[in-house]
């Protein structure tokens, strides 16, 4: 399939050629929403712990005897009825939220994602993006630089901004645009594609796409 080549005033100045084995899929919903689950789940931490009755300090020592004081019974003050004591079905470290889904429907999924991208003209490939430092400023971040670029592009939205290779010029250009994100093309994945509105590749970082995704 065919897409506009834009250059970073946001002109069109060509068309270039997008392989229909990464940007021309049927979208398949179940797959993508699979593979979102799976990629959550994964890289979800799990801090919330409460301690049970036996990992509550203390309470050793039986509270007072067992009949005659007209008190009910207690062996620890560490029971869940008393105040300090363990909680009873509380949340744990050792829960699992990881989900398996193998190399296959990952991939198809991320490329269903760039597939939905295309087709809903929220992909546009740049030709190439010079920051125009000026001389003594080199390897300087520039934000107000990278911020015009991206709005020539786009007015408003988020966007990923999708890179050949590490950047780390750009990437800190663009660090503090809240509605920004750099990745590099081997770093692609189906949520961050979703949870921006825009996809911005810039023209080398296709083949690295096709040479490292597809098989």
């Amino acid at each position: 399939m065919k897409t506009d080549l834009y250059n970073q005033s946001g002109e069109i100045i060509n068309q270039i050629e997008l392989p229909d084995e990464i940007f021309g899929l049927k979208i398949n919903p179940d797959l993508l929403h699979q593979a979102v689950l799976a990629q959550m789940g994964n890289s979800r931490q799990v801090l919330a712990h409460t301690k049970d009755r036996s990992e509550v300090r203390g309470g050793g020592k039986k509270p007072w005897r067992q009949k005659g004081t007209g008190r009910a019974r207690h062996g620890s003050t560490r029971s869940p009825i008393w105040k300090g004591g363990g909680v009873t079905f509380g949340p744990i470290k050792e829960r699992n939220f990881s989900k398996s889904i193998n190399k296959k429907m990952k991939r198809k999924a991320l490329f269903m994602a760039l597939s939905g991208k295309a087709s809903d003209q929220q992909l546009k490939v740049i030709d190439n993006l010079n920051l125009d430092l000026p001389a003594g400023e080199a390897g300087k971040p520039k934000t107000k630089l990278i911020n015009q670029v991206l709005k020539n592009l786009a007015k408003t939205g988020t966007l990923i901004l999708v890179m050949p290779g590490t950047d780390k010029n750009i990437e800190r250009s663009a660090r503090n645009l809240p509605y920004a994100k750099v990745l590099s093309a081997k770093s692609l994945n189906i949520l961050d594609v979703l949870n921006h509105k825009y996809l911005f590749l810039l023209k080398e970082a296709i083949p690295v796409i096709k040479e490292h995704y597809v098989i």
